[in-house]
């Protein structure tokens, strides 16, 4: 039976379509055709598309600018996240953009984000290489034939063959990625690497729902069990999100990016962007798994001689990725909608080895440790980061939040409180000593402190109040060592681990203090004292 041929919708609107060679909604064997022709990229043994992205193999947040105008100026949190550019210069780069574009071979995608349909957007993705549109076919929700060719509510559009001219033309460097909220519209030039186009939309929903909707944006994965209870996991790249909410035993709602609606959670994307360094078959098989046609790896080597993949070489980036839609997990839920959260996960990287593997909190400290949002910023992730670094991430996830973290804090706390959700805190990082002493929390670990969280285990009163962050911590749990829970008994110098706690202690204090009133209204500060 053939392929019914999809109209090529109008692109005058971008002043493209008249001269290009439109390839419009190509199924993921034509793009991976179209890029192995393109010479974009090459099949591994497993079959998925294996590309490098260039210069760039991590996100470059100080290229990220927002169009300051009507719509942002009063609203968007600007500084050193939120950065100014004027509708002039985006205006400049949109007609250099397109200008650039004229008489190529572009791929157009229309897509949506949000899986629930109470709060869905259509998106069109225009890239200059077929990798960057299997990546958006793979990543935002796809959309039925029937629903194909609509002028679209947001616009994306990715060139890294389009240099810009910082002097001229408003940015730091050659590279950039640009939101226009009054527009509508991304603009991606400089870079191959395919976050930039995932976290554009990201930023625009964080955004969009708590603005308009009342809505949370979360930057966290997502489960749920047999009996109905949601689960969320919030944490930087690096800090286990992924592969902790790819549970055999529960379905996967999503890996990354998520809202909380008034009786929902729901995945904004349609797949996941999961790092692959040391991936093995026997550690996450799920994720192993989903590795086969159709997904799209990143940056990542070949065993010599071969298309196996060396998932543990780093020779090109320790933030090799592959990029798979959620059908390619076996439990995972199409469409991506549960009910509202029973549990939810903090999960830090601590690169001092100081903070508990699992922690209980109350309503106050997890205001406190979301605000804060403390991990290690993991290698590779961000051009530049080849070791961990100490950071605070407000939000646990400020690189992508255009309002001012107290907004999102406000109604997570609201929503906390109203359905009465059990919130921990997680160490993935580092236990028996700092980042180059220490080792990393085994996983097995981990997932064990996990799952006596989900299935009750850990509702018990035999917990002791940690000395310095005063966090309430399980005496025992299944499958775990007792003296793995307290992690000043895995140091061989005791002094020495609470001369590092009270400096942990001492950084989440400083770091705080940007969020003193009256930018934040309804968190007491009284409330929110660490010791």
């Amino acid at each position: 039976m053939s392929k019914k041929k999809l109209h090529v919708p109008d692109l005058c609107y971008l002043n493209l379509g008249e001269n290009n060679a439109v390839m419009y909604q190509l199924s993921p064997m034509e793009l991976i055709d179209e890029a192995l022709l393109n010479k974009e990229g090459t099949l591994a043994s497993s079959g998925a598309l294996a590309v490098d992205t260039g210069k760039f193999t991590g996100r470059s947040p100080k290229d990220r600018f927002i169009v300051n105008d009507e719509v942002t100026e009063r609203t968007v949190w600007w500084g050193d996240v939120n950065i100014k550019i004027s509708p002039a210069h985006f205006d400049q780069l949109f007609t250099k953009m397109t200008n650039y574009l004229k008489d190529k071979k572009i791929y157009v995608r229309d897509a949506t984000a949000c899986a629930d349909p109470d709060y869905s957007i259509s998106i069109r993705v225009v890239t200059e290489t077929a990798y960057q549109n299997l990546f958006a076919n793979n990543l935002f929700i796809r959309k039925d034939t029937d629903s194909l060719g609509a002028t679209p509510e947001w616009t994306i559009i990715a060139a890294p063959g389009f240099l810009a001219d910082p002097l001229i033309d408003g940015t730091r460097q050659e590279n950039f990625s640009i939101l226009n909220f009054t527009k509508k519209m991304i603009l991606v030039g400089g870079t191959g690497y395919t976050g930039e186009i995932k976290k554009g939309i990201f930023s625009v929903l964080n955004f969009i729902l708590p603005t308009y909707r009342n809505t949370v944006s979360m930057h966290c994965a997502a489960n749920v069990g047999k009996d109905g209870d949601t689960a969320i996991f919030f944490g930087l790249s690096g800090t286990g999100k992924t592969t902790l909410s790819a549970d055999p035993n529960r379905s996967l709602i999503g890996d990354d990016e998520h809202g909380w609606g008034k009786d929902s959670v729901f995945n904004f994307e349609g797949g996941c962007y999961a790092k692959c360094v040391d991936l093995t078959a026997e550690k996450e098989p799920q994720i192993h798994k989903a590795i086969k046609f159709g997904a799209l790896l990143e940056n990542i080597n070949f065993h010599k001689g071969t298309k196996d993949v060396d998932y543990s070489n780093i020779q090109k980036t320790e933030n090799t990725r592959v990029a798979y839609p959620l059908e390619y997990i076996d439990n995972a839920i199409i469409p991506s909608v549960a009910s509202v959260p029973k549990n939810i996960f903090f999960l830090t990287a601590d690169a001092f080895g100081v903070l508990p593997p699992i922690s209980k909190l109350n309503v106050e400290q997890a205001m406190f440790h979301f605000m804060s949002g403390y991990t290690a910023k993991v290698a590779g992730t961000e051009a530049g980061i080849t070791e961990p670094q100490l950071t605070f991430s407000a939000c646990f996830g400020k690189a992508f939040l255009p309002l001012h973290p107290s907004k999102y804090a406000e109604l997570l706390g609201e929503k906390m409180k109203a359905h009465q959700v059990n919130v921990w805190l997680v160490n993935t990082g580092w236990s028996g000593g700092p980042y180059g002493v220490g080792k990393r929390m085994k996983l097995s670990y981990t997932r064990a402190m996990i799952t006596a969280a989900l299935n009750g285990d850990l509702d018990h009163n035999h917990y002791k109040m940690h000395h310095v962050f005063k966090l309430m911590i399980p005496l025992h749990c299944p499958n775990v060592p007792d003296e793995i829970l307290d992690p000043s008994k895995t140091w061989s110098n005791q002094e020495e681990y609470f001369i590092k706690a009270y400096e942990l202690a001492n950084a989440f204090a400083e770091n705080f203090k940007q969020f003193e009133q009256p930018k934040v209204s309804k968190i007491h500060q009284e409330e929110l004292k660490l010791c």
